[in-house]
Formats: structure tokens, C-alpha cells, sequence
């Protein structure tokens, strides 16, 4: 039976990538949403119109529903709790969860939201887990709010894992291959149908441990089949083979899909790194050696420094030579630098007295401020990277490069090398042009 649609006062707290995506989708598909954040520049930002992170389509709906007034912002979450004399009926937690040194995943933003909303619900409301965490984080905010809810007053905790892609996020929201729901009671079943509702999406309710494993399965699932391509890639190098052809032949398996079968230099961005080494803790804590995990990540390390290794098969000796890094961003369409293979790039070839120049279409001012950069030419585009460089290297696969101007990068150049770190060119035609070329995977 379809659930009618109902409009709903929401709060989500935290508004970097995964809160302001979701809370500008919520709005967008009819709710009254209230995203928070403490950090004042960003709020002064939020409040101004401004999106502070580049997201394809983001832009646009922010615009159309902070001026409908579905969407505004809030710097504290009894703000977001009680925003003009509404009250949320749903607060989604979406702070940050970052890496301890360990493995672990730090939730103590997590504990401080539930506490505070433990503190100030009046009336029933669902309180939803958004952020990656790791399982058994549900029941500890439960705990959370009912020690601190004196009140006595109900709550429900749900578990909503989010399956965003940094450059295709909008979209994923709003035509979701799936909404999962980890919940423990109907009631806090049915008002969270009637949040995604509009959404026609195929909902997937289970319990709160579920769901929590099923968001570190799934992207630890996806990082495995990254490094088992880049691994078959390895392989392809030393007898000749193309892993282009190989990935090509495996993915019209429908058991196994050409998705996430591009070899390159290993997966970056906040999510596969940080849920891989989290689930990995996971399983340790729980007494369950996921030795697979650990491979995976072993894999991935070493696939960074295939740049470094090919530039000293190409040109010899690094020290003194001139690299131009062409992408930043640890995928197409995002500005995130954060865990991107080009920072381990820059720090070895740094190291080893190399000389950078860099461009990326939209992430450089975020670049200029790690100091893995410090001390390289951030270029205005392209052909002024690649300026007097002994080799051209492409780190991001942007579509902008797959059209770049051999001829005159060539000429530019002071060596003709191309190291093709996302097989973005065809390498008959840049051989035939005079360079010296080398991809991932291929002869």
C-alpha cells in the first residue's frame, strides 16, 4: 500500500557533503528542512546563498528551496530543533565521523548531537543515524538520548545509511537505487516511508545492526573490486595484456558488471578508505580476521606509487625532473581532496626532488592549502602545467583531458612522456605523435 504524502519538519545536523546534499534533496521533494552547522564561517556562508563545495545540481536546488523557504539553516541544534516555532519531527545525524589512528571511527560528534536532542524533544520524534558508523553505534545513541532524556518523553532511533558518490550526489538521492531503513518499531517505520516517499524508491527495512553493516559492506565491497582490477592490472604489465579488453570481457558477466572495474591509481575520497579501515576494525573488535579487508588496503597503498615507479623506468632518476599533476580531486565532478591518490603522489615525488606543476578544474584553492603542495606551480590550465615538464602524468580522469591537444602539449614539453595514471588516452595514437607512453594495465 503507498503511503499518502505528507510534508515533514526536519533537522539535519551537520551541512558538509552528505548533510547539505540530503537536507537541499529533502526540501526539494516537498519537506521543511532546517540544516545545522557550528562552524560560524560556513553558516555565514549557507546564509548568504552561497554553496560552499562544488556537487552537480546542488547549486540549483539550494537556490529554489532556500527561496520557497523550505530550506534554511541554523547554528545550533536546539535552533534546528525549534526553528520558527516549528518542531523537528525527524533529526538526522550527519557530522562527521572521522579516522582514528587506529582504524576506529571517532563518534563523539555523534554522542554530543543525541545528548542535545535527548535534552530538548518535547514530543516524539525519530532520531536518524546518517553519518558512516559503525554497527552497534545505534544502540549507543539510544542509550545516549535515553539517559539524558529526563523527560521521559519517546524517541525512536533509525539507522538510514546514505549512498551518496561525491560528483553524481544529487542524483543518487533523488533516484536512489535503494532507501534502507534500520528501524525497531512500525511507528518510526511509517514516518520514515513518508520522508522517502515521494522518492518511489524500493525501501529496504531491517534492523538497526543491519543497516549499519550493510553501508561498510557495501562500499568495502566496491573498494575490493577497485583493487582487484588494479591487481589484474599488475599482472596485464608484466605479460603484455590490455586490462582494458580483460575488464571489459569480465564485466559483460552479468554476475560481475563493468562498474568499478577501471584500473588506475587506487580509490580515494573520504568514504572507501575511512569504511574499509573501520569495517577491518570491526571485524578485529568482534573477534573475525577480515584478512580479505587488509588485502584490499595493501593493494591500494601500493597502487599510488605507480606514477613514482614508471617515471623511474621512463626517465631514470627522479631528482630534479619536473612532473605536471593533471587532476587533484580524487574523482571527476568534486572539489574533495580529502585521502586523494594526488596527495600521496605529490609527497613521494616531493620527496625525491621532483619538481610539480599542477591543474585541476575545480579543486586547486582547496590543494593550496595542503602543504603536500607546497612549492608547486598551480597552473591556469593545462598546456601551462605541462610548461618545460619532463613528464605528464594524469591523476584525475577529467573529461576535460580526454581532449587535450597532444600537439601542443608535446611541444610544450621539454620530454614527451605521457604516465596515463586513468587510461583517459588511446595509446597507438600518442605513441604516433612521439611519446613515450604508459598506462595501467596496458602495453
Amino acid at each position: 500500500m503507498r503511503l499518502p504524502m505528507r510534508n515533514h519538519d526536519i533537522c539535519v545536523v551537520g551541512a558538509g557533503y552528505v548533510g547539505l546534499v540530503t537536507g537541499a534533496c529533502l526540501a526539494e521533494i516537498g519537506h521543511r528542512v532546517v540544516c545545522v552547522d557550528s562552524d560560524p564561517k560556513k553558516l555565514k556562508t549557507l546564509k548568504k546563498g552561497i554553496v560552499p563545495i562544488h556537487e552537480p545540481g546542488l547549486t540549483e536546488i539550494f537556490k529554489r528551496t532556500v527561496k520557497n523557504g523550505r530550506l534554511s539553516f541554523a547554528g545550533s541544534v536546539l535552533e534546528g530543533l525549534r526553528f520558527k516555532g516549528r518542531r523537528a519531527e525527524v533529526v538526522f545525524i550527519a557530522v562527521g565521523t572521522p579516522p582514528r589512528h587506529d582504524g576506529s571511527a571517532d563518534l563523539s560528534a555523534v554522542e554530543a548531537v543525541a545528548e542535545t536532542v535527548a535534552k530538548n524533544i518535547d514530543s516524539y520524534t525519530v532520531v536518524v543515524d546518517k553519518s558512516t558508523v559503525p554497527v552497534e553505534t545505534g544502540d549507543w545513541v539510544s542509550k545516549t538520548i535515553q539517559r539524558f532524556n529526563k523527560s521521559g518523553t519517546p524517541y525512536d532511533v533509525v539507522s538510514n545509511p546514505e549512498f551518496l558518490s561525491e560528483g553524481t550526489a544529487v542524483r543518487d538521492f533523488l533516484k536512489p537505487d535503494r532507501v534502507v531503513l534500520g528501524v525497531s518499531s512500525k511507528r518510526a517505520e511509517t514516518l520514515m516511508r513518508e520522508v522517502y516517499a515521494p522518492l518511489k524508491a524500493v525501501v529496504l527495512v531491517t534492523d538497526l545492526k543491519s543497516a549499519e553493516l550493510i553501508k561498510h559492506a557495501s562500499n568495502s565491497f566496491l573498494a575490493a573490486k577497485i583493487s582487484y582490477i588494479n591487481a589484474v592490472a599488475n599482472l596485464c604489465e608484466k605479460v603484455g595484456a590490455d586490462v582494458q579488453l580483460v575488464a571489459r570481457g569480465m564485466g559483460l558477466d552479468r554476475r560481475i558488471g563493468p562498474m568499478f572495474l577501471n584500473a588506475g591509481l587506487g580509490f580515494g575520497g573520504f568514504c572507501f578508505p575511512k569504511d574499509l579501515e573501520a569495517f577491518y576494525w570491526i571485524s578485529k573488535q568482534k573477534g573475525y580476521d577480515f584478512q580479505l579487508l587488509k588485502s584490499v588496503q595493501d593493494i591500494n597503498e601500493h597502487q599510488k606509487g605507480w606514477i613514482a615507479r614508471k617515471i623511474e623506468e621512463k626517465l631514470w632518476n627522479l631528482e630534479g625532473k619536473t612532473v605536471a599533476l593533471l587532476g587533484l580531486a580524487f574523482k571527476p565532478d568534486t572539489d574533495d581532496m580529502r585521502f586523494a591518490p594526488s596527495i600521496d603522489v605529490a609527497r613521494q615525488l616531493r620527496s625525491r626532488g621532483v619538481k610539480l606543476r599542477v591543474f585541476d578544474p575545480v579543486a586547486m584553492p582547496r590543494a593550496k592549502k595542503l602543504p603536500d603542495f607546497k612549492g608547486a606551480h598551480f597552473a591556469q590550465d593545462e598546456y601551462d602545467a605541462v610548461k618545460g615538464a619532463d613528464a605528464l602524468a594524469v591523476v584525475t580522469e577529467w573529461p576535460c583531458f580526454k581532449d587535450l591537444d597532444l600537439k601542443r602539449a608535446k611541444r610544450l614539453m621539454r620530454t614527451p612522456v605521457i604516465l596515463d595514471a586513468r587510461n583517459v588516452f588511446d595509446p597507438a595514437r600518442a605513441r604516433s605523435l612521439g611519446f613515450e607512453y604508459a598506462g595501467v594495465g596496458r602495453p
